[in-house]
């Protein structure tokens, strides 16, 4: 276990190869597990969150969840491009599906979830820190939606979210300029609600924990259900934004996005703009002179 994470010895329910689980007074820890990827996630590691979170609906004693990153370098540094280079309009799906499933199990739990951020914590890594009720974060994180840079598009969560939390400018900024946030910026625009020295960062979460364990359970439950009311009516726009990222899986486009930032080079996006010039140019010039209809015979 990360020394960012207490010394945890409860049984698991399931055996986990991508993520850490266990229930320690009354808190369950869900711990992403691949300090090799900086905790970047792939569909595995979305099915065994999802399975994690939602064991804990079968322990009323749990007070509230908490989900980090292992070692002190990352949070998540969101999807593993291994896993979504393999994704296509036929299966993107598979992924999208996951990544929906674990917002809503989040969301839908009776209990606060706190994400406990230490390091990067980026793309769908700060994605799923949206989905939690609270965050808290070390002085050395740093946030940001690196989509628009590696040819991704945050749509499921972000694009929801940001605006209602940060404002609809800073979070245009965010997505289209990739515009990142430390932690101590992250705190004065609302995106986060606390920044802590990084060795305080778990004595503040379990703070946070012992807190909440003096309060109603059956109030945290209504409350965050309520708090949660207006929001939900996102779904719509997740489920759209889903179809739109279906699309975008798999293109040529992303695909160099994500092999540049795995080259360490520069994407070259701009060929793409000047493939769709080319297409534009024989549309209108089709159009103008009048090619638009079938030939006669």
């Amino acid at each position: 276990m990360s020394s960012m994470a207490p010394n945890l010895t409860a049984a698991a329910p399931r055996e986990y190869k991508d993520i850490l689980f266990e229930v320690k007074d009354n808190v369950a820890w869900v711990t992403i597990n691949r300090p090799k990827y900086r905790n970047a996630f792939r569909e595995q590691s979305l099915d065994e969150m999802i399975h994690a979170f939602s064991s804990t609906r079968e322990d009323p004693t749990i007070v509230c969840a908490v989900v980090t990153g292992i070692g002190p370098d990352a949070f998540s540094a969101g999807g593993d491009f291994a896993a979504m280079m393999k994704l296509n309009r036929a299966n993107a799906h598979m992924w999208n599906d996951r990544m929906l499933g674990l917002a809503m199990t989040i969301r839908g739990l009776p209990i606060p979830v706190i994400a406990m951020v230490n390091g990067w914590c980026m793309g769908g890594g700060h994605e799923l820190a949206l989905w939690c009720d609270l965050v808290i974060a070390s002085e050395n994180a740093v946030f940001g939606q690196t989509g628009a840079k590696v040819g991704a598009c945050p749509t499921v969560g972000a694009t929801q979210y940001l605006p209602r939390i940060i404002g609809e400018r800073l979070a245009r900024e965010m997505i289209f300029l990739a515009r990142t946030f430390t932690a101590e910026e992250a705190v004065k625009v609302g995106l986060i609600n606390k920044v802590v020295p990084k060795d305080n960062l778990l004595t503040e979460t379990l703070a946070w924990c012992e807190k909440m364990k003096g309060h109603s359970g059956q109030t945290l439950r209504a409350t965050k259900k309520s708090l949660n009311s207006e929001s939900d009516e996102l779904y719509a726009s997740w489920q759209q934004g889903m179809e739109l990222l279906a699309n975008i899986w798999g293109s040529e486009e992303s695909i160099e996005g994500m092999q540049a930032f795995l080259d360490k080079r520069k994407p070259q996006f701009m060929k793409f703009r000047e493939q769709n010039k080319a297409v534009m140019t024989t549309y209108l010039s089709d159009l103008a002179n009048d090619r638009n209809q079938a030939s006669k015979e």
